[in-house]
């Protein structure tokens, strides 16, 4: 059986500059040996259960709201939060870090702009998702957010229309919005702001599905550009969506001659290192960090 990798693997720009963030606060005093100013993420910093299983032994913990502390350092999480959020952070005394996404951002200052210059913001992705929920709130919760090309004809047309999307959107699944919103309406103002490093491994991964008997998808089962990779390789070839070496199947591999093996943006690389070695042939990856590449260091 042959291994082949996705030429993009591991964490995406935007992700390692999240983690970078929050591994360069100091959570104890090295003097003391105390707990140091305590710090937080409000929700997952990124979408990878592992990673933030790593962060939480570091003491950067998740919370779910506001009411869980009352002091410390509170970090931004990766995919941003709503507006009303951020202003009531910005009137505590929690020292703030913003460790949005660049891309996340210029989806959201898009999203503002579009509402002050009096357009409907429409937002292609998932209603749920929380850098969707962010959107909404940077165009006042005024926008439309379509998951589906058919969920365009709800949209109002009183008003001149501008499209934007969740930054690990589908590019297909855009392109299909945008097809059927041109139908509807004259001229809507276009900004395609999926993330580069995104569609980039949307199009690698379906390459690689196409010289493949068996796709391998490492990632999160919370990460939606994950899911994505995942449900754009098993159209081309049977594929699996997994977390950890320990979801892999011997039966899965009879058989097949060449496996393919991607990872969503969000994906560590001490994760996809201990996948491939359970396969028997580890991939050129940077190092591991040291006490996250075994049982003992977690």
């Amino acid at each position: 059986m042959r291994l082949i990798f996705a030429k993009k693997l591991g964490f995406c720009s935007g992700v390692r500059r999240a983690i970078s963030l929050a591994q360069s606060i100091p959570t104890r005093d090295s003097k003391k040996g105390t707990v140091a100013t305590p710090v937080y993420t409000l929700g997952p910093l990124i979408h990878n259960p592992q990673e933030i299983g790593c962060l939480e032994r570091m003491g950067v913990k998740a919370i779910s709201g506001l009411n869980q502390i009352k002091t410390g350092t509170l970090i931004v999480p990766s995919h941003g939060l709503p507006q009303p959020i951020l202003k009531k952070i910005e009137n505590t005394r929690f020292k703030l870090i913003d460790a949005t996404c660049p891309f996340v951002k210029r989806a959201q200052k898009l999203a503002k702009s579009l509402h002050e210059k009096g357009y409907h913001v429409v937002i292609a992705g998932r209603k749920s998702h929380p850098e969707v929920i962010s959107l909404l709130s940077f165009a006042n919760g005024e926008a439309s957010v379509v998951e589906t090309p058919g969920d365009v004809e709800k949209i109002n047309t009183s008003k001149k229309i501008g499209i934007i999307s969740q930054t690990t959107q589908s590019v297909e699944s855009f392109e299909k919005i945008v097809r059927r919103l041109k139908i509807k309406i004259k001229e809507p103002k276009i900004h395609n702001t999926i993330c580069k490093e995104t569609s980039q491994r949307q199009k690698e991964a379906k390459r690689l599905a196409g010289k493949s008997d068996l796709m391998i998808v490492i990632g999160g089962k919370n990460s939606a550009n994950t899911t994505r990779l995942y449900n754009i390789c098993k159209k081309v070839t049977p594929a699996y969506h997994i977390e950890s070496p320990e979801e892999l199947r011997p039966g899965w591999f009879n058989k097949k001659r060449v496996v393919g093996i991607t990872s969503g943006t969000s994906t560590p690389d001490w994760i996809i290192k201990s996948v491939v070695e359970n396969l028997g042939n580890p991939p050129h990856l940077n190092p591991l960090p040291r006490g996250r590449g075994d049982k003992k260091g977690q």
